[in-house]
C-alpha cells in the first residue's frame, strides 16, 4: 500500500490558503516536501505539521512558538505529556496577552467617546443652529 502524498495546490486547496503561504512554511522549515522533478510532494507529517502552523497563526502565536509546539509534537506525539503542558503554557501565556490587549482597547475606545463627546460639545456651542440630529 503506497503512502498519501499530496501536491502543493491539493494543500493550498484543502486549508484554503495559497501555494505562497505553503512556500513561507517551508523556507521556515515547518514543512519538508519530497521533489518529483521540479514538482514538491508533501506526506503526511508534512501535512500534519502544515495543519499545526495554521491552526497556531489561527491563535494568533507568533511563529517561534508555533514551530516550538510544532517540534515537540514531533517528538512525543500529539497526546504526550511534555507537549500537551508547553502547549496549555503558550495559551494561558497568550490569552493572558490578548486580555491585557483588550483592556487596554476598552480604555483607548473608552477614551476616544469621551474626546468625541467633548469635541461635539464644543462645535455645538459655537453653532447652536447647525446642531445635527441623530436617529
Amino acid at each position: 500500500m503506497s503512502q498519501a502524498t499530496w501536491t502543493i495546490s491539493e494543500l493550498a486547496r484543502e486549508f484554503g490558503i495559497t501555494p505562497r503561504t505553503i512556500r513561507f512554511y517551508e523556507d521556515q522549515g515547518i514543512v519538508s516536501p519530497a521533489r518529483a522533478g521540479r514538482n514538491r510532494v508533501y506526506a503526511p507529517r508534512d501535512r500534519t505539521r502544515l495543519k499545526l502552523a495554521l491552526r497556531g497563526r489561527r491563535l494568533g502565536l507568533q511563529l517561534a512558538e508555533i514551530v516550538t509546539l510544532i517540534d515537540l509534537y514531533d517528538r512525543g506525539g500529539a497526546n504526550s505529556e511534555a507537549q500537551l503542558r508547553q502547549y496549555a503554557e503558550v495559551l494561558a501565556s497568550h490569552r493572558a496577552k490578548l486580555e491585557q490587549q483588550r483592556r487596554d482597547l476598552d480604555e483607548t475606545l473608552k477614551e476616544i467617546r469621551r474626546q468625541q463627546a467633548e469635541c461635539e460639545a464644543l462645535l455645538r456651542a459655537r453653532h447652536p443652529r447647525h446642531q445635527e440630529t441623530t436617529p
